[in-house]
């Protein structure tokens, strides 16, 4: 039986270790976080049918991601920096994009392993190809070494000299908590789902959570990555919301009604990716898949989704090959072209979206496309 050890424990890792299992195949996931409650899980996802949802049914959750998945949670509205409407999208019937809390997929994966399968409050400080080291000093030997540990995936060295660069854009994170009751009127004008206001070089994109929130990120062009961090976002939440609505005072009032009137929570978020194409020659028994792999920008809505196709196609070729090179060989054969294209969507979407006159393009490319 090969030893399987799997660094990091979000989406990707998680459902690696579920599909491994459904396959007969045990392994262990070490994860820094003490438990899966022990920080925010972000925020709501949209899982496609030909990526995440695949992932599911491999790992036999479908029907209980389909119990707790929003398809009004697919409505889209865009409108510019003035407010004005170019998108208005209600799904009329169930579609290929249902939406799901972050922190309830996260559940369903995680109460799908058995016992012991996660190892919490891991933290991992040295990986070689066939094993890794733990903070208390434990060394566990390896057959096979899977990076699922993110954007400063401790594993990537093993296989690659790239490091994310930021991107050019960076968000500032803020939420509306109980928004039906406390902001009802903010409530009706994101909608069910995602709503983005986009102006020149920045925007408010707001998406509804299950949990009865708005999460909000103020997105906004900074060549200086720190710049958010150490000029915008400030130790006082009072004084951060000020800068905010200066920085959006030509923007139109609800939108800027989703920074006044938030909580007073502000996470700065700069955007970093990795080069888009990155991949690596093939090294025995290691190997990434999701951000660790092919870190992207959120403009191609395929980070998660990616992430979990390639812990389910991973697990599958693990399942299907009698030795673990071959298996792995298959696996980032299919995954890095895949990459390669979502992440060349997601660059040029992250320009395109900050473009002038954005809001009025993206109206007249939905309409082309429904044939309106």
């Amino acid at each position: 039986m090969k030893k399987i050890v799997i660094v990091g424990g979000g989406l990707g890792g998680l459902t690696l270790a579920r599909v491994l299992h459904v396959n007969g195949i045990e392994s262990t996931v070490y994860e820094l976080d003490d438990s899966p409650t022990a920080r925010d899980q972000g925020g709501t996802l949209d899982l496609h049918e030909d990526t995440a949802q695949r992932a599911l049914h491999a790992a036999g959750l479908f029907d209980e991601f389909r119990a707790l998945a929003r398809d009004e949670g697919e409505a889209l509205r865009v409108v510019d920096a003035k407010g004005v409407v170019h998108v208005d999208e209600i799904p009329d019937e169930p579609g290929g994009r249902p939406e799901i809390d972050r922190s309830a997929l996260k559940r369903i994966l995680v109460e799908s392993l058995p016992a012991g399968a996660v190892r919490w409050g891991a933290k991992v400080i040295a990986v070689t190809p066939s094993s890794i080291t733990l903070a208390d000093g434990e060394t566990v030997s390896a057959d096979l070494v899977v990076g699922a540990d993110g954007a400063w995936s401790k594993v990537r060295p093993l296989l690659s000299d790239a490091r994310p660069v930021y991107s050019g854009l960076s968000f500032v994170e803020t939420h509306l908590s109980d928004v039906d009751d406390r902001h009802p009127e903010l409530a009706a004008f994101v909608g069910h789902g995602s709503l983005w206001g986009l102006g020149d070089g920045k925007g408010v994109i707001a998406q509804r959570n299950g949990d009865g929130r708005i999460r909000v990120y103020a997105a906004i062009r900074a060549e200086d990555e720190n710049w958010v961090s150490t000029d915008l976002v400030d130790p006082d939440p009072v004084q951060t919301r000020l800068r905010l609505l200066e920085t959006f005072d030509d923007f139109a009032a609800p939108l800027r009604g989703l920074i006044a009137d938030g909580d007073d929570v502000f996470v700065p978020r700069p955007i970093h990716a990795l080069p888009v194409g990155h991949r690596w020659p093939r090294v025995p028994g290691v190997t990434l898949l999701g951000d660790a792999a092919h870190l992207m920008s959120p403009f191609a809505g395929e980070g998660a989704n990616l992430a979990m196709l390639d812990a389910a196609e991973l697990a599958q070729a693990l399942a299907e090959h009698d030795d673990v090179e071959s298996a792995l060989t298959a696996f980032e054969a299919a995954m890095f072209p895949r990459a390669e294209a979502a992440a060349a969507e997601s660059a040029t979407n992250l320009v395109a979206f900050f473009e002038p006159g954005s809001a009025e393009r993206i109206g007249r490319l939905m309409a082309e496309y429904s044939g309106q």
